[in-house]
């Protein structure tokens, strides 16, 4: 947690631009999307680049005090909290946003790495081995193990702390509600897929940077922005936004699509490559939110006037809307929906 400091009130790259030194500190892309009218895509780059990396340690703190103190309450939520914010600590999409950022600056500026950078790379590190090393259900068998309940009869298994128990209304142990399948996933992940389709496209026609130079305006949507990245040579950076920012927003929407049609139409085969499909979505889902740190970056350090400026386009919030609804429509499917029989008398209650 101490990195925190470092991370975020250092500069992480500082650039001379026109014989001034810029630097470029994290709460600053916050505070210049802010400044800009786009507040929501502010709260989204805080959200998961400081936000969900510090409720997230400050949750394991606070899960140990109540093991250590026995608070019941404690437990639970910061239990919930790390559950739930796993897949939004987005630090290491942050650093390589901060690369791209430094390619497309390298031929107006000069590049200089900042003291906050060690600091997001330690951050990422720690928080690498801390993710590897949380379990929920090793928390909940420090807090009382399985073997100490009485329990005869194992109908359904607690999808919050995994402990398998008659059917009752909530679990025995966590207090969480019992269900055998998430409650209307089906339709939820429907919703948010389908409201992605619509999204995704003034995401990738309406201009999502905004380029003043020497008193030219240019406006680049995400394709033409991977266009001029190639015209200049950049082809490895180009390579990579092109994946990030449209490859995988299409790929997690019709995969999406292709795992529930496959679950409503009942077909039983090839469940093991459907399942890594799945997983693959997840882990992919994250990395969209690169475009969004690269708008951040810019615009925290180019804003020099008419003679050189940068801002969004509108095409950023509807680029936003498709990373968050593809990333609540992956949480919201229950992948044990590919595995159950078509003669399965189990519902999504």
């Amino acid at each position: 947690m101490l990195l925190f400091i470092p991370s975020h009130f250092f500069s992480y790259i500082d650039i001379r631009l026109f014989g001034v030194m810029i630097p470029a500190t994290l709460p600053q892309g916050v505070f210049a999307l802010w400044d800009e009218g786009y507040i929501a895509l502010a709260l989204l780059v805080l959200f998961c680049s400081s936000i969900a990396p510090l409720v997230l340690c400050l949750s394991v703190v606070s899960a140990h005090l109540a093991l250590r103190f026995r608070y019941f309450q404690t437990l639970r939520y910061s239990l919930l909290f790390i559950h739930h914010l796993k897949v939004w600590v987005m630090i290491d999409v942050f650093l390589v946003s901060v690369a791209v950022s430094c390619f497309k600056l390298k031929d107006y500026s000069d590049i200089f790495i900042g003291p906050g950078l060690l600091g997001l790379v330690l951050l990422q590190l720690f928080t690498v081995l801390l993710l590897s090393r949380i379990s929920t259900r090793r928390y909940w068998e420090t807090w009382q193990a399985e073997t100490e309940y009485d329990l005869p009869v194992k109908q359904v298994h607690c999808h919050n702390c995994h402990l398998s128990q008659p059917e009752n209304g909530h679990c025995v142990r966590c207090q969480h509600k019992l269900y055998h399948r998430k409650p209307n996933s089906i339709e939820r992940t429907w919703a948010y897929v389908l409201a992605a389709t619509v999204a995704i496209f003034p995401a990738n026609l309406i201009p999502i940077s905004i380029l003043i130079t020497n008193g030219q305006r240019l406006e680049d949507t995400i394709f033409s922005g991977v266009a001029s990245l190639v015209k200049n040579g950049m082809w490895g950076i180009a390579l990579i936004i092109f994946v990030a920012s449209i490859v995988v927003p299409v790929i997690k929407i019709i995969g999406l699509a292709y795992l529930l049609m496959a679950i409503k139409l009942k077909r039983h085969v090839h469940q093991r490559q459907r399942m890594m499909i799945y997983r693959g979505i997840k882990w992919i889902g994250k990395w969209s939110v690169m475009d969004l740190f690269v708008i951040s970056i810019m615009l925290t350090l180019v804003d020099r006037g008419q003679i050189l400026d940068f801002t969004p386009g509108y095409g950023a919030v509807a680029f936003g809307m498709v990373v968050v609804l593809t990333m609540l429509a992956a949480e919201s499917l229950d992948p044990r929906l590919l595995w159950d029989e078509p003669d399965s008398t189990r519902t999504q209650q």
